[in-house]
């Protein structure tokens, strides 16, 4: 029997029968990658940190750092403001006095200059390190109010406030409003005589100087106390025109009201005499002396018969209430 060789033996052993070697791999517990991204987050944390104190401590400086603190009254910085004293605008933050301006609640004390009664409207800004500016906005008043021996202020939204110690105004007194009247209810009156005024000022200009007063209780009637209005000759002549008139405008069409009263006073006044009151609430009439003519009616109803009354009534009523009727031309009262 013939030996082979070892060799030959191993080589013609299966290949799966084989021990085969194990590799070596070989582990690396820190690679430049992870090197890298492990210094990545650290920088990462320590730039949170430093932020973090950074912003603890800035705050607590802008907080309590004397440098921010509301002092002085000249740290208040107000323009804008006219009438409304400055000392009523610093009163507003007196409760603020000594505290970081960071620590004023901007929006409540611009709610509280607001509701100062010669404020419309107020802007309250911070300015770094220690001033707060305050910009007013100040009522516009268009007449004066008589409440019972007080004369106050009153603008076209219908608020009422102050008049201040020093100031010239030259306004018509206005009358019919009271503060306890609801806000929306005053704002229409005063539309009514915005417009009004806007009317007779375009139908001759100045002719707000000469209503000394106007009457707003009944807001679809407004009345007017005029003095000084043009006179004829012959109205100088017989002492007339010196008196104020008493002038019932309605609520709509002042300005053709008001140039129809100017263009026919003299002719009114030579046919009815002394004028001291005017009705044109109706449209294309006027009726001179209505309440004369009332006043009359009444004392000749209590003084005489029926028959003799009645008749009177209307001799009197002829002469002391005028009824005129304008055409369509706007040339003639008849």
């Amino acid at each position: 029997m013939d030996a082979f060789p070892q060799e030959v033996l191993a080589d013609e052993e299966p290949k799966y029968l084989r021990r085969q070697k194990p590799l070596e791999i070989k582990r690396r517990k820190f690679g430049r990658k992870a090197w890298t991204a492990y210094f990545r987050v650290t920088m990462w944390i320590g730039a949170g940190v430093v932020t973090v104190w950074l912003a603890y401590n800035g705050g607590r400086f802008l907080l309590t750092a004397p440098e921010m603190r509301l002092i002085h009254p000249e740290q208040v910085e107000i323009s804008g403001n006219r009438f409304v004293p400055r000392a009523t605008v610093l009163e507003v933050f007196a409760a603020d006095r000594g505290k970081s301006i960071l620590h004023v609640p901007i929006e409540q004390r611009r709610r509280q200059l607001e509701s100062i009664s010669w404020v419309e409207h107020a802007a309250v800004r911070r300015a770094l390190p220690n001033r707060i500016q305050v910009e007013i906005t100040e009522r516009m008043p268009v007449a004066f109010l008589r409440q019972g021996s007080d004369m106050l202020l009153i603008d076209s939204h219908g608020m009422i406030f102050e008049r201040p110690l020093r100031a010239d105004f030259n306004f018509p007194v206005v009358t019919g409003i009271s503060m306890d009247m609801p806000l929306d209810e005053r704002e229409k009156r005063m539309q009514l005589f915005a417009g009004f005024s806007q009317q007779v000022e375009d139908a001759r200009a100045g002719a707000m100087q000469q209503m000394s007063e106007v009457d707003l209780s009944d807001a679809n009637d407004l009345i007017t106390t005029i003095d000084g209005l043009p006179k004829s000759e012959a109205d100088s002549a017989q002492g007339q025109g010196d008196g104020p008139i008493v002038v019932h405008f309605g609520n709509t069409d002042f300005g053709g009201k008001y140039a129809t009263l100017l263009d026919n006073i003299s002719q009114w006044r030579a046919t009815a005499g002394r004028i001291e009151s005017v009705d044109l609430r109706f449209s294309r009439e006027a009726v001179v002396n209505p309440e004369m003519a009332a006043v009359s009616q009444q004392v000749q109803r209590a003084a005489q018969p029926p028959e003799l009354s009645a008749r009177r009534q209307t001799r009197r009523a002829e002469a002391g209430q005028w009824h005129a009727k304008h055409n369509d031309a706007g040339r003639h009262w008849r």
